[in-house]
């Protein structure tokens, strides 16, 4: 695993993401938030949620194609909170400053265990889930962790390398390999206090209640050959959500968003279409370069969109530095994706 901090380079579709792209930054109270946010803002956003090694920045891959497609895509990094209970008002705090009311998630790993406490204390807001890789209670990762009582006491380094040791390292095929090394080089820019919330969020010993969202509402998208996540863990969500729609990818590994962006991204799609999402690609030469959806005159004086190579305007785009911003209130067809090698059912 080298990652970012080993030297390698980052791939290319991500420099060209980042320089269309705007990373924004609100303050709520004492949290920080750190996210992107594409798309028309008339569509009913998917809100992506990472596991304890990811950033908002894992699932670019999604983000670039979702939304030439016409979807509002938001990806965030989980904030500074100890606790699920500070998690459910943190994110409710964050939806309003948006003036988002209802949300569509995709959560990965831990992202999906907060999904779906999310979704329990606020069913209201929550429309649809896809959960992938993910679990419904913590204590087994209690166990696995006796010094979690020291967790803010422990260095980075050691926090990052007990982490990693999560990950499965090698040999891998290119593309997972690839997302590893990805991901590995997003751990390396995460600050003690980041690791250590996070870690704590995924031992602070709790379950996942029952959920007003019907069955029908919810897509379970798993890789079949391995994650960090133990099977006993993944039978207990089948059990739970009986009439979850499952989409099983053969491969992939535990970041199949990266690994496998062109199945993920399709049977998001056919999510997002089954529980009523309608996209608007007819916005999607309007992109402004702050991801809104542009009019007639942003389109005529060449505004930012995935269709423009990063030169086209004069300019490094966007991305080169983030924004900061305050508390305040983004047709399915066959040949849109490559027929993926897994099964949905």
């Amino acid at each position: 695993m080298k990652g970012a901090g080993g030297g390698a380079a980052a791939p290319g579709d991500y420099v060209y993401f980042k320089s269309v792209v705007p990373l924004h930054k609100i303050s709520i109270g004492p949290k920080l938030w750190r996210y992107y946010d594409f798309g028309p803002k008339v569509v009913p956003p998917l809100v992506c949620i990472p596991g304890i090694a990811g950033t908002a920045d894992v699932y670019y891959k999604q983000i670039m194609s979702l939304c030439m497609k016409g979807y509002r895509v938001i990806s965030i990094d989980v904030p500074q909170v100890w606790n699920h209970h500070e998690w459910i008002h943190s994110f409710e705090k964050f939806l309003d400053s948006m003036n988002i009311h209802h949300v569509h998630i995709y959560g990965t790993s831990l992202g999906g265990f907060l999904a779906q406490i999310f979704a329990q204390h606020r069913p209201r807001r929550v429309k649809s889930l896809v959960l992938s890789n993910t679990f419904l209670e913590t204590h087994k990762f209690a166990a696995a962790m006796p010094w979690s009582p020291v967790v803010n006491w422990t260095p980075s380094f050691l926090l990052k390398r007990y982490l990693l040791t999560g990950i499965r390292d090698g040999p891998h095929e290119p593309f997972i390999a690839d997302s590893v090394d990805f991901v590995v080089g997003q751990v390396e820019t995460l600050s003690r206090d980041d690791l250590s919330s996070r870690l704590m969020l995924n031992v602070n010993v709790a379950s996942v209640g029952s959920l007003m969202l019907p069955d029908s509402l919810i897509t379970i998208m798993d890789t079949n050959d391995y994650s960090a996540v133990p099977q006993q863990l993944k039978d207990q969500l089948y059990e739970r959500y009986p009439a979850a729609r499952r989409a099983v990818l053969k491969t992939g590994g535990d970041f199949p968003f990266l690994s496998r962006p062109d199945e993920v991204n399709l049977y998001l799609q056919l999510h997002l279409r089954r529980v009523g999402v309608e996209p608007r690609p007819d916005l999607v030469q309007g992109f402004t370069q702050n991801g809104s959806a542009g009019g007639s005159k942003d389109q005529r004086e060449g505004g930012d969109s995935f269709g423009d190579s990063p030169g086209d305007n004069g300019h490094h785009g966007i991305g080169a530095s983030d924004h900061d911003v305050q508390y305040c209130g983004s047709d399915l067809h066959d040949s849109d994706e490559p027929i993926p090698t897994s099964t949905i059912y």
